[in-house]
């Protein structure tokens, strides 16, 4: 079944990676301060929780852009 997934969309480096995935992975590489100063949300300077960010960007599409964005800009590296 994953293969087949992989295959209707072999050109999306996101298909099948979890939000919470991509926040713990950011949380580890540059911590809540680094992430905040790339990306300016209050949930990455205040309330500094996984739950917290991820009840955020479910809701907001412009915030969750700029995460996956420097998610895959973090792995090309």
């Amino acid at each position: 079944m994953q293969t087949e997934n992989k295959q209707e969309q072999p050109n999306n480096p996101l298909h099948g990676v979890k939000l919470k995935d991509i926040l713990e992975f950011l949380v580890e590489k540059y911590g809540w301060k680094e992430m905040s100063l790339q990306i300016n949300i209050n949930c990455f300077k205040s309330n500094q929780t996984i739950k917290s960010s991820l009840n955020f960007l479910r809701k907001t599409p412009w915030a969750r852009e700029k995460v996956e964005h420097l998610y895959l800009n973090s792995i090309k590296k």
